[in-house]
């Protein structure tokens, strides 16, 4: 009995040790990760502020690719981990609230919207029609399409603000282009990769849509003084109920959109454009450092984590292993030239230069985060190959590393680059 007690019990040893073993290892990569991912975040825009004096180049190329160097692709310091992946997603989606919460839809409606959505709807058709030439399988031709004909506005607003071009006809126009661009997209997404039929899927967004005006119709009624006060009460203490109520938001919109089968970037997107309709009685003052606040959180913490994630999940080594993939890379580089950038010129403000109307072609055909968020997507669902989506992602990287350098360096000798409105306060951004 004895020796049988001893016998069984042996197995269950080695395993005890062995699963002690994987959640040490598991422990170590989790200390890697919350220590090496905020030290990170802290060097990228030291880097960038270093290398602003040769060559403007956006905050999240460093980010993306300090993710990389410490990722599996090369020093392996920091794992993929689930833990990431859900910090990741909401830096994500703070970084589409943030782009629904700046677009003034008041300023860029009319002319600029109108072209850009022309612009926009020209860039799916082309884009579909390239990626189904392109792709293995029609589906997965659909999803390059989808990503192809994105545009990076939450990457582009802090650029064009720290530029001064915010209020320009030249800035209304990017972020025109970049509005339709994400927007566009997660429509896309929607009718097409929900796993429904078009009509269902058709019905189910206009629900979504339904809902999500309601509540921003219900918003821009009325003066909500108590609201108001409450935020000014507590802007300067722990209770922060600004900044609670508008994460209350994004997470009640996410989950909406997720529960209706939607992608969530769809609700982050629209949780900002409420926010902006609820946060607008505010005080002036008030106003300002509620946006710092939520800079601070958006810029400042979570998404710095999804760039460098990004980075980290990026599988380098397989595409460097992969022939086809390193053919596709520089073609998905033209193809977002082509597919988004040649169509976002429609929204060109009347009387511009040659190098604007090449500066808006190059902040148009700026895109990753869409394009993360749809190959994921297709990875999930088996729809396209793992070669592909890093084909796909690298061209992402490539456009945020290129192009709004190059359009930033356009613009600014443009013969009205820099002309700023006299009453705009241009508060530079690190990086």
């Amino acid at each position: 009995m004895r020796s049988q007690g001893g016998i069984a019990s042996a197995p269950r040893g080695r395993e005890a040790r062995a699963l002690a073993g994987r959640s040490i290892l598991s422990m170590d990569a989790s200390i890697g990760s919350i220590v090496l991912i905020p030290a990170l975040a802290v060097v990228a825009p030291i880097l960038s502020t270093l290398v602003g004096r040769v060559a403007k180049i956006p905050l999240v190329v460093f980010e993306i690719i300090l993710g990389i160097l410490i990722g599996p692709s090369v020093l392996g310091w920091v794992a993929k981990s689930d833990a990431l992946d859900m910090i990741s997603n909401f830096g994500l989606a703070f970084l589409f609230f943030m782009a629904g919460n700046e677009i003034d839809f008041a300023t860029i409606r009319g002319r600029p919207l109108g072209r850009a959505s022309l612009g926009w709807l020209i860039s799916l058709i082309v884009g579909i029609g390239l990626g189904i030439l392109l792709a293995p399988s029609p589906i997965a031709g659909v999803y390059v399409g989808i990503a192809l004909c994105s545009t990076a506005l939450g990457t582009l607003m802090p650029l064009l603000r720290d530029a001064g071009e915010l209020k320009t006809p030249f800035g209304i126009a990017v972020t025109a282009v970049g509005a339709v661009g994400e927007f566009g997209p997660l429509v896309a997404i929607a009718l097409f990769l929900s796993g429904r039929t078009p009509l269902s899927a058709a019905l189910v967004l206009a629900g979504f849509v339904v809902i999500t005006v309601l509540g921003i119709w219900l918003a821009s009624r009325g003066t909500h003084d108590r609201f108001h006060r409450l935020i000014r009460a507590t802007l300067h203490t722990s209770g922060q109920f600004a900044v609670r109520f508008v994460i209350a938001i994004i997470a009640a919109l996410v989950g909406l959109s997720l529960a209706l089968g939607l992608d969530m970037l769809l609700g982050a997107f629209a949780a900002g454009v409420l926010a902006r309709v609820l946060l607008s009685g505010a005080r002036p003052g008030d106003a300002k450092q509620i946006e710092g606040k939520l800079e601070a959180v958006a810029f400042g913490f979570v998404v710095p984590i999804f760039f460098i994630a990004t980075g980290v999940n990026f599988d380098l080594r397989g595409l460097l292993a992969d022939s086809r993939s390193l053919i596709l890379l520089p073609i998905f580089v033209l193809m977002l030239l082509i597919v988004r950038g040649v169509p976002g010129m429609l929204a060109i403000p009347p009387g511009s230069t040659a190098r604007d109307r090449t500066a808006l072609t190059l902040f148009s055909a700026t895109g990753l985060p869409i394009i993360v968020a749809v190959t994921n997507i297709g990875l999930e669902q088996h729809d396209i190959t793992q070669g592909t989506a890093s084909a796909l992602v690298g061209a992402g990287m490539l456009s945020v590393l290129l192009f709004p350098a190059i359009a930033l360096a356009l613009r600014q000798r443009s013969s009205d680059g820099g002309l700023r409105p006299p009453d705009e306060e241009h508060v530079p951004i690190v990086g």
